[in-house]
């Protein structure tokens, strides 16, 4: 019976060990044919994208050669057409695409890699014939240029069929036709390399099957094993259950905490916020309380002038007290403006160094006889992108702060050098070359209480009644919007340094010179002209219409922008358009873009509150902008500068066309 008892004992051990050394021989084969899968797949993948990259570099060669076939062509159009019409821009035009034309032949060379086929020595063949091809076009271009037409006209004619020409298209055609074939054999090879790599996995497939079979056949033998695991699944069952118990506890902790955390960031917004309000309200407070003192100016100037009508002399001095209080408070909106950011820049290429020069007798005029104010220049030659009139204002403002803490005497030092900073080196600017502007004097100084507050709005450690507190906050958002960086040195009693690190501006300056103030003056007084004026507010265009009537021009008012291309058609001896930037269906840019675009000759001026409104300095084009509110004199300048500008600008041929138009 023991025997008996032992014997399936034994047999059940031997099976169980069987089917372990079945299952492991069954896993090893699967895992070969895994490994034989995944190697063919990736030789197979392998060649495909080597294919791809060879099909690629092929076509690029091909499209490369068929784009300079069509360059080469264009140039000896436009050669030709510079030949006949003697056009000088006609003549850059052939440079360029000849130029281009080059730069397309290393491109080729850069492509042919591998000199597959004899393509390097074709591409050596072609650019000696592009030499050739340059030479005998040379001499045809600088015949034109020395108005020999007839003679380059011949050359051009003879050069049609000359050699390297024909060298050149036949060289074109052997490198597309070689790149055609060498691409079909590099395609075949591939196909070849992916079909045996195809065969290879179905073979392995095909064996995988066979496993499979197997391993499902040994599958009905470890089901008898499974019921003497059933205990320890049961305990694996409780032990999962108490997990998920812990899990849940773990999740419920978690929630609590994040309805603290966001109790606490709710709470943090409403302080931020709070914060906000406190400062809208200082802002506000600041403002109101300036523009009142303004106001008070104004209509105390014109009451007082109402008052003495009869008296002229007194009359006078009151509207020009008036009018001083209006533009004081025009200046603290275009401080507003620059200070928030919303006053568009208009940037240009600006050596710092000739700026503050060209600021040396309006700085001496400002600051008095008392304060000695010393230059240095260390800059290098380098140029920044900003704004002018901003950059000259910011600089004022610094200089005046100087004076005011110097008492009216002492030195103030305006130096400018180069600087290479690291990311992060000063404030938040990124790595790069800029032009610091360090601006210091001998006065008295600040404390790190007031070092940390003086780009505030409106705080200022001046007397009431002198100064709005805007000046530094100002230049702040002046620095930031030109995408620099503020930095201050001070200590009580030995002076301030205040120092506007710009951005280096690399790149070739094209400006268009400016008219002097006797080129303004004649034609202001040569001319006058048939002006149309394009406004909504019905105010502002009584007081335009009138400021031009005055200065003796013939107005043509228009308060509806979208009527404005049917009164030049009406009346089509407009001159100018003096145009609002911002107004209803459509804005001043896109009225003058209409106009423009049917009568070529009339000139545009724009009017604004601000540039920003209209999306940007690219929409105003260039063109002469006067800003809001603005005298009689400064309408007069804009007007004559605007029509010099033009005549420098359109050659007679160009006004001729236009006219013709």
């Amino acid at each position: 019976m023991i025997d008996d008892l032992a014997h399936p004992l034994t047999n059940d051990s031997s099976d169980a060990q069987t089917r372990v050394w079945l299952l492991l021989g069954v896993a090893a084969l699967g895992a070969m044919v895994l490994i034989g899968l995944i190697l063919t797949m990736g030789e197979a993948n392998r060649q495909r994208d080597r294919a791809l990259v060879l099909q690629t570099r092929s076509s690029q060669v091909t499209l490369l050669a068929r784009t300079l076939s069509a360059t080469t062509a264009r140039a000896e159009a436009a050669l030709g057409r510079y030949v006949i019409s003697a056009d000088n821009r006609l003549g850059v035009l052939y440079g360029e695409q000849w130029q281009q034309a080059g730069d397309q032949i290393n491109q080729l060379e850069k492509a042919n890699l591998g000199n597959h086929g004899g393509q390097r020595e074709r591409i050596a063949a072609l650019r000696q014939a592009y030499r050739e091809r340059s030479d005998e076009l040379a001499l045809i271009a600088l015949s034109t240029r020395y108005k020999k037409n007839d003679q380059a006209l011949a050359r051009y004619y003879q050069a049609r069929e000359s050699k390297p020409l024909l060298r050149i298209n036949a060289l074109l055609d052997d490198i597309i036709e070689a790149e055609r074939a060498l691409l079909n054999a590099r395609t075949n090879e591939a196909l070849q390399s992916v079909k045996r790599s195809t065969d290879a996995a179905l073979v392995l497939v095909a064996f995988g099957v066979l496993i499979v079979l197997g391993a499902i056949i040994l599958g009905w033998m470890t089901v008898q094993a499974l019921g003497q695991r059933g205990l320890a699944r049961a305990e694996a069952d409780a032990e999962r259950e108490r997990a998920f118990e812990l899990e849940r506890a773990v999740a419920a902790a978690t929630e609590r905490l994040r309805l603290e955390a966001n109790e606490r960031l709710s709470a943090e917004g409403k302080l931020r916020q709070v914060q906000k309000m406190e400062a809208v309200g200082q802002l506000t407070g600041g403002i109101a309380h300036d523009f009142n003192n303004m106001l008070a100016v104004v209509l105390g100037g014109l009451e007082l002038a109402k008052r003495n009508i009869g008296n002229p002399a007194a009359a006078t001095r009151n509207i020009d007290n008036a009018t001083e209080g209006a533009n004081r408070a025009a200046a603290l909106t275009r401080q507003l403006l620059a200070f928030s950011r919303a006053d568009a820049l208009l940037p240009a290429a600006i050596d710092p160094a000739e700026l503050i020069q060209g600021m040396s007798d309006l700085l001496d005029r400002t600051l008095g006889d008392a304060i000695i104010v010393t230059t240095v220049d260390e800059g290098d030659g380098w140029r920044v992108w900003v704004d002018r009139h901003q950059l000259e204002n910011a600089l004022l403002n610094l200089a005046v702060n100087a004076r005011d803490a110097m008492e009216g005497r002492g030195t103030l030092t305006i130096a400018t050098h180069s600087a290479r900073l690291a990311a992060g080196q000063i404030g938040n600017c990124p790595a790069g070359d800029y032009v610091a502007i360090a601006v210091t004097d001998t006065g008295c100084g600040m404390t790190p209480a007031v070092m940390e507050r003086v780009f505030e709005p409106f705080f200022t450690t001046k007397p009431v009644g002198k100064g709005t507190g805007l000046g530094l906050s100002q230049i702040f958002g002046f620095v930031r919007q030109s995408e620099g960086e503020i930095a201050i040195q001070s200590e009580p009693g030995k002076g301030t340094t205040v120092t506007l690190y710009l951005q280096r501006h690399i790149g070739h300056v094209t400006a268009q010179p400016a008219p002097n103030a006797a080129d303004v003056a004649d034609r202001t007084a040569q001319r006058r002209y048939n002006i149309l004026v394009v406004e909504d507010d019905p105010r502002v265009l009584v007081a335009t219409t009138g400021a031009l009537e005055e200065l003796g021009h013939r107005v043509v008012g228009c308060g509806d922008p979208a009527q404005a291309l049917d009164k030049i058609v009406a009346q089509p001896d407009i001159d100018l358009v003096i145009s609002d930037v911002l107004m209803p269906g459509l804005t001043g840019p896109e009225v003058v873009a209409r106009i423009r675009a049917r009568f070529p000759h009339i000139r545009a001026l724009f009017v604004t509150g601000f540039v920003g409104e209209a999306g940007g300095t690219d929409d105003i084009g260039g063109h002469q902008v006067v800003r809001k509110p603005f005298t009689i004199a400064a309408l007069d300048r804009a007007i004559a500068t605007t029509m010099i500008q033009y005549q420098r600008v359109d050659s007679p041929l160009d006004n001729m066309g236009s006219r013709a138009a």
